[in-house]
């Protein structure tokens, strides 16, 4: 690992570490400490995911034409301005601004680092690469929640203003961080061929006649969808509904998934580089079957509530292990997709593809709570249909694209990929 790519992966997990230190109290903030109305309260979501919906159609060909770094820079300042302001602010309007603020920042880092791992990597090392990311960002977040935890007190105000300090200040760290890395010249992704790309019909009309991209952002929609759309949202509400379990169990549950991405991560990583990467997805999709049909068993009630609690933390640890398999599968495949000077297009096309799935997540609220088996029968249909999509979408990748490690022996001209990637 360079000296760039360490910069990055030490920056990404600083700023996991800022906010882990919020995100579990933002409901509790703005409904108890700042005494807003619950509607208004969950309109901070709202808020948070509308500034993410609203940024990212713009920041991919601002990350090919100017270059990742100074969008994270950016990106970083708008992000600790909302997150200083949210914990000074105590009234609606400010919050919900605070709140877009916040989420149009953290969502825009999120492509233009991916580009910049993209950068500092090879083929080779990009998995590994975008596995610890992922491993980094659990841990961070992990470590964040937990001191924040220890910190905050409804009681003091103060104390969750000073949880969102933390947070700004790391997002500044993060900046100053990015300002020191030299990124390596790759003519892929170069100014030039960025602006060729775009006069040649690039941008979103070259994304939408990418049948494999377009393909993959469905796959991707389905996924965020059924996982991290439901954590908080659907599945949190069948579980202390139907299942019965308490609130301490629902969090021993979270503990469960990030202990199963960091235990799991390493593990499943060589699996993951010897295997065809629409067939890991697949698996996925079919270990995920597993986990909603064992969050079924816990809202049966034909057990006791040790029982339950025990299959609702086992279906978050199998979500975890799910995790663990995709983050170095998805993002580099966005890569190896993007055609040349369009990386930072396919990274937020995909971001916001994320976006729009957790956006939609609490839609399954009033299933998981009102009618539970049905929610389960729903989502145990939904990720056997992740483990359809991805096999057809193995269909439309190369051999390389699917499984990177054949290039170690397999030369590929680099036109056959241009002219799958683009179709005429």
């Amino acid at each position: 690992m360079g000296a760039a790519m360490r910069r990055i992966q030490a920056g990404n997990a600083l700023t996991a570490f800022g906010i882990g230190f919020t995100v579990p109290f933002l409901y509790v903030y703005a409904a108890k400490v700042r005494e807003l109305d619950p509607m208004w309260a969950t309109c901070t979501f709202v808020a948070f995911a509308l500034g993410a919906l609203l940024a990212l159609p713009f920041t991919g060909r601002v990350i090919d034409r100017r270059g990742p770094a100074p969008v994270v820079i950016g990106a970083a300042f708008l992000a600790s301005l909302g997150s200083l302001s949210l914990g000074l602010s105590t009234s609606v309007v400010p919050i919900l601004l605070s709140a877009l603020a916040l989420g149009a920042g953290q969502a825009v880092m999120q492509p233009a680092l991916a580009t910049m791992i993209v950068r500092c990597s090879t083929p080779s090392t990009r998995t590994r690469a975008f596995a610890l990311q992922f491993f980094m960002q659990n841990l961070g977040l992990g470590i964040g929640g937990l001191i924040g935890g220890l910190i905050v007190d409804e009681t003091r105000p103060g104390s969750f203003t000073l949880l969102f300090g933390i947070e700004a200040v790391m997002f500044l760290i993060l900046a100053g961080v990015i300002a020191t890395v030299r990124l390596p010249q790759v003519p892929a992704i170069s100014g030039a061929l960025a602006k060729a790309a775009a006069q040649a019909g690039g941008g979103w009309k070259r994304l939408l006649e990418h049948k494999a991209m377009v393909q993959f952002c469905v796959l991707g929609f389905v996924l965020f969808f059924a996982c991290y759309g439901q954590f908080e949202s659907g599945l949190s509400a069948f579980g202390t509904e139907a299942a019965g379990v308490s609130p301490s169990v629902l969090g021993f549950a979270l503990a469960a998934n990030t202990g199963a991405i960091v235990v799991a991560q390493f593990v499943v990583l060589k699996l993951v580089e010897n295997h065809r990467r629409s067939r890991v997805i697949a698996l996925v999709g079919l270990i995920w079957t597993g986990a909603w049909i064992i969050a079924g068993f816990s809202g049966l009630g034909h057990g006791s509530a040790m029982m339950a609690a025990a299959a609702f933390i086992t279906t978050y640890a199998l979500f975890g292990i799910g995790e663990a398999m995709l983050s170095p599968t998805l993002a580099p495949l966005v890569a190896d997709l993007a055609p040349e000077g369009s990386v930072g297009q396919y990274n937020s096309a995909f971001a916001l593809v994320k976006q729009m799935a957790l956006a939609l997540g609490p839609l399954g609220v009033p299933l998981g709570a009102g009618v539970p088996m049905l929610y389960i029968g729903t989502f145990v249909l939904v990720s056997l249909g992740i483990a359809w999509l991805a096999l057809r979408l193995g269909k439309q990748l190369t051999p390389v694209q699917d499984n990177p490690a054949l290039a170690r022996g397999v030369l590929v001209p680099e036109p056959a990929k241009a002219a799958e990637a683009v179709p005429a």
